[in-house]
């Protein structure tokens, strides 16, 4: 699999060597609407979707993950996945990539009482690898360039410009 992962990546590499301007493209749409109870189903492109809800004490049903969840699962997941790139584009085969995210929120944040912001207040990774045989050091290289390298982790740490757009529909 390490081949693989390795060839691909190098081939895709080349292909933006060779034309870079096909670097940048727009991602795939993420589209939610709001349902009964603080739940949303979240539509994407080839038919995927995700259902969140909100916790019963904002006056959500709670049968779902919250979008705070889906945030940490998607970075956790985003790291496992750069972390295997980036092994196999080091020649190392990993046994076992287990990424965990912890973070610590106030609550009042959510609810814009005074003056106490949303987002999380700190969040911790922990990264779990295993590559029998490779150097322990080389392989902790390998994880916090990875870790450094994240889609999703770096949009975290280093946020983005966020524009929105109001459409009000006339019934």
């Amino acid at each position: 699999m390490v081949d693989h992962i390795a060839e691909r990546l190098e081939s895709l590499e080349g292909f933006y060597a060779e034309q870079p301007h096909r670097a940048t493209a727009a991602d795939a749409p993420a589209t939610a609407v709001l349902g009964s109870d603080l739940t949303c189903e979240v539509t994407g492109p080839d038919g995927w979707s995700i259902r969140t809800a909100m916790m019963n004490a904002v006056g959500g049903d709670a049968s779902g993950p919250t979008p705070g969840w889906v945030m940490r699962a998607a970075l956790v997941s985003c790291t496992a996945t750069t972390v295997a790139m980036r092994a196999a584009q080091a020649g190392i085969e990993l046994d076992t990539i287990e990424v965990v995210a912890e973070s610590r929120s106030d609550g009042r944040g959510l609810l814009g009482v005074d003056g106490h912001h949303p987002e999380p207040l700190e969040m911790h990774l922990t990264v779990t690898v295993s590559a029998p045989g490779v150097d322990p050091e080389r392989v902790e290289e390998v994880v916090r360039t990875a870790d450094l390298s994240t889609p999703i982790g770096e949009s975290i740490r280093n946020p983005l410009a966020i524009t929105t757009d109001i459409v009000h529909l006339t019934p």
